[in-house]
């Protein structure tokens, strides 16, 4: 278990930029001094001075972000500043614009230089990590998951691990699909907390899986909400799984199976969600099949009635079917396949035929034995 102390209101680390001698140092052209301020989770500031014996005309800072990508991206930014011999300049990466990253994010930075005499001069690539430094954060590792918290006690972290080493087993024995990367999960004490770390959260925001970083944010109050936390972990962490397994520049999951996935990791079907979908099925309300691979509507009876569905369709799929077949899908789909052509492949019916199918078998559980 690791403490980290130190409490801000606002994350400001400073990072010296070490520039390694012997680089490519023509007409005597130096970096003196250049940092990294991170303002969690607003802005990165991005400073340097550096001299030379000419005009310094050109100062670059390039990037990259650790996170999973079909192509290897390195950022460029141009620095504005009035050419001189000695010069200090600065960009600030407003996340405002761009979107925010997640704490237990990283990125890769360094600097390149020209002068009017020709000289160039390149840095080494440093490596800045973004915290959520607002916290006096513990963690605890169990396999491939770190996770994080700062309210309660050891055993309610203890109990967080389990549903997350639970959910890992759960979603292992129904479809064979595992975590490729190690995962880290931030437990925020309650959901404000979690959406001060964010850019432009909903006022609903839970829980959230940055799946393309391996990161998780929850927020779980110790008191009120453990149990309830359990099963947010269990259905972000599927997410993020699923997502690794799945991963591909050409097409993603149905809704319906991203979801029912997800919700089939947390345990047992929740009661709401048993009720709408009895009141469905008796008034036969029930969605498509092909309507649930969109995304799910925003009016609550017809989301809790598409995560019930979802619950129930992959419930179907892996009972009938068994679990061999299920990350074969994954699998397919993780070749690029359309949703129609992969359930083809691997099934031998469509997404309507899926439709008649599970609706079948809901008509031959109701008559009487």
């Amino acid at each position: 278990m690791i403490k980290k102390t130190g409490f801000t209101l606002l994350l400001v680390v400073l990072l010296v930029l070490l520039v390694p001698g012997g680089v490519n140092a023509q007409g005597g052209l130096a970096v003196l001094d250049s940092s990294v301020q991170i303002n969690f989770p607003a802005s990165i500031v991005f400073s340097i001075t550096a001299e030379s014996s000419s005009a310094i005309s050109d100062i670059r800072l390039h990037y990259t972000v650790d996170r999973m990508a079909h192509a290897h991206v390195v950022s460029e930014i141009p620095l504005s500043f009035t050419p001189s011999d000695h010069v200090s300049a600065q960009w600030v990466w407003d996340m405002r614009m761009s979107g925010g990253m997640p704490p237990g994010s990283s990125i890769d930075c360094w600097w390149t230089l020209t002068d009017d005499a020709g000289g160039e001069l390149e840095t080494a690539p440093v490596t800045v990590n973004i915290e959520d430094e607002r916290y006096d954060w513990r963690s605890t590792v169990q396999g491939s998951v770190t996770l994080f918290w700062y309210e309660g006690d050891d055993g309610f972290a203890a109990e967080l691990m389990d549903a997350a080493q639970s959910a890992l087993s759960r979603l292992d024995e129904n479809t064979g699909a595992e975590l490729e990367t190690p995962v880290r999960i931030y437990i925020y004490a309650n959901s404000a907390d979690l959406r001060g770390s964010m850019i432009f959260p909903q006022e609903w925001t839970g829980g959230v899986a940055f799946t393309e970083y391996g990161v998780i944010a929850i927020g779980i109050n110790p008191d009120t909400s453990l149990d309830w936390g359990k099963r947010a972990i269990a259905h972000e962490l599927t997410h993020l799984v699923v997502h690794q397994v799945t991963f591909n520049p050409y097409n993603s999951l149905p809704t319906w199976l991203d979801e029912g996935l997800a919700v089939t990791a947390e345990g047992e079907l929740e009661p709401e969600f048993v009720a709408v979908l009895s009141e469905a099925e008796s008034e036969d309300l029930l969605i498509s099949v092909r309507s649930l691979a969109s995304p799910f509507s925003a009016n609550t009876w017809e989301s809790l009635l598409s995560y019930a569905e979802s619950h129930e369709l992959v419930k179907y799929l892996i009972d009938e079917y068994g679990r061999d077949k299920m990350l074969e899908l994954l699998n397919t789909f993780g070749q690029g396949s359309g949703y129609d052509e992969a359930l083809m492949k691997v099934y031998g019916f469509d997404m309507d035929g899926l439709n008649a199918l599970w609706r079948a078998s809901l008509e031959a559980a109701a008559v009487p034995s």
